[in-house]
């Protein structure tokens, strides 16, 4: 990253947070005194890097870096020391038998400010703004420290920052180069995540060491992973009692009685607490979770002590997979091959589940009830998680080895249920007619190394470009459909657009020619006929977003730039390079169907469409946009894809995506529509093109 590109993060309200603190050459925080914010430290270390003062972006970041952990820490101490310093009080019966309880919630409110003050000072100097917290989430830092390292010559650091950064981000292109880099000029081979969740770290360890074979090392890193599992939900569950947020409501107009009030800050509280389960299971940075993550656990050691020799343990585990999943045939029948080898040496009734499973597995069992009672008295909207997936199994491929001849053949089985690839709900065709005699086909799915493709040429002309392009410069706006953001996918290029509805309108405003206006509408519908055609569908493509869209190079940023235009995703589902899967969950576009690019121009450097596989890293295949070119494609997780860096000029494009399901059809698109007849009704025409295939082939 060029020195004067910055890394993506919400800065503005940093400058505001500035402590004298870190200005060049000073320290980050005073000695002996109250925790320094991180937010403001972080702000100082942004501060230095961009007066370039790397000593103090190195500084400043890791003790932003380490106040946040010993912000995190005392916090956890209080909490957990006034929990058992003062114990809420049962509530009494009659008139004023309430009054024991809320004394408690009192004296545990005040001994946790004093506690919080005594360790912290202020408790308001450590309220962060929820931008800079997310950028500490996505580990932002890291990539300003590692910068810092390379200029200090500090290789192996920067080298640690930079993988740090990426397992956050694997889609980063430029932190990629950046590791390789690493790789050949340090021979730094062996990178630390230094912001690692121990207990996950200990779980694939386990698991490796499971898969070589190799059952005491693999039943050691297991049982380390679960005592580590065990206290970080502990520790979860107390940080989740801090300040929580009610979106509903104005703080100052917020009205509610006492009981309503305390129900609303509660039922926030216990979802957070509930959720534990599914954070422990997350790998940073991903989204969504390693199913069935704590239960497999059991999963794996049962089979481990097995083939150790322990099968009281072998047992144990195997009950206590079972308290998650009690109908799983294959470890109902590894218990009852483990009960056999038992009896006569003991009596195998007596071998329970592990005690701390149960008493997780029973808490959140109640969480679960309470929420959804929440919900139907009291009118919040509750989904319950399906926390405990058994799709999620290990991917053995044996039941016992067959280099072990002496073992029985009824031994025990692994759980060998493993996720099952998604099944369309539609049968997969493609090769239809392309309607319009003009239009060019190019390449198929095959010649495209992927799953539901087809790339076409002439879809429109090259006067047509031309028109599209200037009605494009007339109607964009920066930022439009990115929520504002000019720069959404790289602070590199500046991103402009416009819908169907807006071109309508400016042209019916005449604030440009109303038939140039039109042609974005009749193109996109020429669009919609040709995918639905080609991919030979048997019901309505209807339209999900249409956006005319152009993305520009800013000058002076392109120099060593190695990041994508638009990083590699998926349209429906959210892409997990590191898992091999794509979560077909909010917040994607889960009804998305089909997608589409037509192309306006050639006359820009860089810009390439690309397809990769689903770790985001091999391209399977690279088209070069030029004017009435389309890829057209589906949508789910078997067409990642992005777009190279434009370096030079602008790349214009019209960006099309359909869905099957008309619950989801596109509001401006039917605005548009109503826009379309009644310029009907007044004659007023439509554009130069025939949308309607009467030349079909």
């Amino acid at each position: 990253m060029a020195t004067g590109s910055r890394p993506w993060g919400t800065l503005l309200l940093l400058p505001l947070l500035l402590p004298t603190a870190c200005r060049a050459g000073g320290g980050c925080a005073g000695e002996g005194g109250p925790l320094e914010p991180f937010d403001a430290l972080y702000a100082s270390g942004v501060e230095a890097y961009y007066g370039g003062d790397f000593a103090g972006v190195a500084r400043c970041m890791e003790r932003a870096l380490s106040s946040r952990r010993e912000l995190r820490a005392a916090r956890l101490r209080c909490r957990r020391s006034c929990r058992g310093q003062v114990r809420l009080a049962a509530p009494g019966p009659g008139a004023g038998g309430d009054l024991p309880f809320f004394g408690s919630v009192l004296r545990r409110a005040g001994c946790l400010r004093r506690c919080e003050e005594r360790l912290l000072g202020a408790t308001s100097r450590h309220r962060t703004a929820e931008e800079v917290g997310a950028d500490f989430q996505r580990r932002v830092p890291y990539s300003y420290l590692q910068r810092a390292y390379i200029q200090l010559n500090k290789l192996e650091e920067a080298a640690n920052a930079a993988h740090t950064f990426f397992m956050a981000n694997p889609e980063h292109m430029e932190i990629q180069q950046d590791i390789e880099n690493y790789k050949t000029t340090a021979g730094k081979v062996d990178l630390i995540d230094l912001e690692a969740k121990q207990h996950m770290e200990d779980y694939s360890a386990g698991v490796r060491h499971y898969d070589k074979e190799e059952y005491e090392l693999a039943i050691d890193f297991l049982e380390r992973a679960l005592k580590g599992y065990y206290s970080e939900d502990e520790d979860c569950q107390l940080m989740c009692e801090g300040p929580q947020r009610f979106e509903e409501h104005e703080y100052l107009e917020y009205k509610a009685g006492l009981y309503e009030a305390i129900a609303d800050h509660y039922m926030q509280l216990l979802a957070c607490k509930h959720d534990c389960v599914r954070e422990l299971a997350t790998r940073s940075g991903r989204i969504s979770p390693i199913e069935n993550f704590l239960p497999l656990h059991y999963d794996y050691l049962q089979f481990a002590y097995y083939r150790v020799g322990d099968y009281v343990k072998a047992l144990e585990c195997a009950k206590t997979y079972l308290l998650f999943h009690p109908d799983d045939e294959d470890v109902l029948e590894n218990a009852g091959y483990y009960e056999g080898l038992l009896e006569g040496m003991m009596d195998p009734d007596t071998v329970k589940p592990r005690k701390e499973a149960k008493t997780l597995l029973r808490r959140h069992k109640l969480e679960s009830h309470l929420l959804q009672v929440a919900a139907a008295g009291l009118g919040y909207t509750y989904t319950e998680p399906n926390y405990w997936n058994r799709y999620g199994a290990r991917q053995d491929e044996h039941s016992v080895p067959s280099s072990i001849s002496s073992e029985p053949e009824d031994g025990p089985r692994l759980s060998l249920a493993k996720k099952p690839m998604p099944k369309p709900d539609r049968e997969l065709k493609e090769g239809g007619p392309l309607l319009y005699s003009d239009v060019k086909f190019v390449y198929n799915s095959q010649q495209l190394n992927g799953t539901q493709r087809v790339l076409l040429d002439n879809v429109i002309s090259e006067e047509q470009c031309r028109e599209l392009h200037r009605v494009a410069n007339g109607i964009m706006l920066a930022g439009d459909g990115y929520r504002g953001k000019t720069s959404p996918h790289t602070p590199n290029e500046r991103f402009e657009g416009a819908t169907v509805l807006k071109a309508l309108k400016y042209g019916y405003e005449g604030r440009v020619p109303l038939k140039s206006a039109r042609l974005f509408y009749d193109i996109s519908e020429k669009a919609r006929r040709i995918v639905e055609s080609y991919f030979m569908l048997n019901s309505t493509l209807y339209f999900s977003y249409t956006h005319l869209v152009c993305r520009t190079a800013l000058s002076g940023q392109q120099e060593r730039r190695n990041d994508l235009s638009h990083p590699i995703h998926a349209d429906n589902c959210l892409l997990d390079p590191e898992a091999n899967e794509c979560w077909k969950e909010p917040p994607a576009y889960t009804f998305r169907d089909y997608s589409a690019l037509l192309y306006m121009n050639a006359d820009f450097e860089g810009g390439e469409f690309i397809f990769t596989e689903m770790d985001a890293k091999t391209v399977t295949a690279s088209i070069k946009p030029k004017c009435g070119r389309m890829i057209s494609f589906s949508s789910g997780g078997e067409n990642p894809h992005g777009v190279k860096a434009v370096t030079k000029g602008q790349r214009c494009a019209v960006a099309l995506w359909f869905t099957l399901d008309p619950l989801y059809r596109e509001l401006e698109r039917i605005q548009a529509d109503e826009v379309i007849a009644m310029l009907d009704q007044e004659h007023l025409g439509p554009s130069e093109m025939n949308i309607n295939p009467k030349d079909e082939l």
